[in-house]
């Protein structure tokens, strides 16, 4: 493979993808002087100790930006690393083609999943502050858990936003078991609808509102979308830098969003604490954390009418499509109240009563 980093542009937007592991390693969108870059990426991505050891997977080596997995969590029935081969393993470049209204770039994962092809799309618009994802099994068999892992980083206090949820529900283990290696604060098996009253194991709360929940701790929380949201989002209201991350879904594609608290909770390498502030926003189609097999095998949530697992076709392709984007936080807001796709654009509603308008393709997540 001849290139590590390929970059692909539109007007006023910018992404990388990083090849060896399919990593967004960067995403910018610019508004007049400003550059908005509301990804994060690991401290540790060009460090010589971490790169070489043997024991870190890929996906943690060059953690960074958005990623597909597939499988999500364990990958116990195929085997292979967490998250699966396209988090962890080279893809090749397809195809790059500059268009009238931006650039597409097409790429193709060097390892098969489930006996499928998988394909990244990724397309850039101008004028518009999102990067438009795509990924697409051709063939194989059986069923997959899937999820795209984008990650946000908050240096000071900020707010979340949501699209109407039916309940929140942590797994029913902790992210960090032994105290020696990290620590998590969340309570296992914890059911709730109203997202401000999240249960810790101490028997307090926290509000998954706001962010940071705490200090120095690893957690994980599922949201599962309400069956009448129209278009699945999520907001990220950085005050700090004075931006927004948004994500944006189809619920058909992704029916739930997974939140991944990762702020100092892990003592070990690559992590030794210093991963703060970090927010995995990651919309999947998965049960939980439990991995691939509990995925595709009868469970709570599938037997409730919410698939946890995408159904591969032997003689066609099955697709999942998922839009990032960034955009700024205007003076005197500071959340998100509502989010609504239009013909041709985005209307971001804030809770000073503002609503704002961004260029955006509603046809590609099929909503609006």
């Amino acid at each position: 493979m001849s290139e590590r980093l390929h970059t692909i542009e539109a007007e006023n937007v910018r992404l990388v993808l990083d090849l060896e592991v399919g990593h967004v390693r960067s995403f910018e969108t610019v508004f007049g002087e400003r550059t908005i870059e509301p990804l994060h990426t690991a401290p540790w991505i060009e460090e010589k100790e971490i790169i070489e050891a043997d024991d870190i997977p890929g996906n943690l080596k060059y953690l960074s930006g958005d990623f597909f997995c597939a499988p999500f969590a364990a990958s116990d029935v195929e085997g292979g690393p967490a998250h699966g081969w396209p988090a962890n393993s080279p893809w090749s470049l397809i195809d790059h083609r500059t268009l009238p209204d931006g650039a597409t770039a097409s790429f193709g994962l060097d390892k098969p999943v489930m006996g499928a092809r998988l394909i990244k799309e990724i397309r850039l618009r101008d004028g518009h502050p999102f990067a438009y994802q795509r990924h697409i099994f051709e063939g194989g068999r059986g069923a997959v858990s899937v999820a795209s892992h984008a990650m946000t980083r908050f240096a000071e206090p900020g707010r979340l936003s949501f699209s109407s949820k039916a309940f929140a529900e942590t797994p029913e283990m902790v992210q960090e078991p032994d105290p020696e290696r990290g620590r998590s604060l969340f309570a296992t098996s914890a059911r709730v609808e109203d997202l401000s009253k999240l249960p810790l194991a101490d028997g307090t709360t926290v509000d998954l509102r706001r962010y940071p929940v705490a200090e120095g701790h690893e957690d994980f929380v599922m949201l599962v979308e309400a069956g009448d949201s129209p278009l699945g989002w999520t907001a990220a209201v950085r005050s700090g830098v004075g931006d927004v991350f948004l994500s944006l879904k189809n619920p058909s594609d992704f029916p739930v969003t997974f939140l991944w608290f990762s702020n100092g909770g892990r003592f070990y390498p690559p992590w030794n604490s210093r991963h703060l502030g970090v927010l995995g926003v990651e919309e999947g189609r998965a049960y939980s954390a439990y991995g691939h097999k509990a995925s595709i095998e009868p469970n709570p949530l599938s037997e409730g009418g919410i698939p946890t697992a995408l159904t591969l076709d032997p003689d066609g392709s099955v697709s999942v499509a998922h839009v990032i984007g960034g955009i700024p936080l205007p003076e005197g807001a500071d959340e998100v109240f509502d989010i609504e796709a239009a013909p041709g654009v985005l209307r971001v509603t804030l809770n000073d009563g503002r609503t704002l308008e961004y260029l955006f393709d509603p046809t590609f997540l099929h909503v609006g």
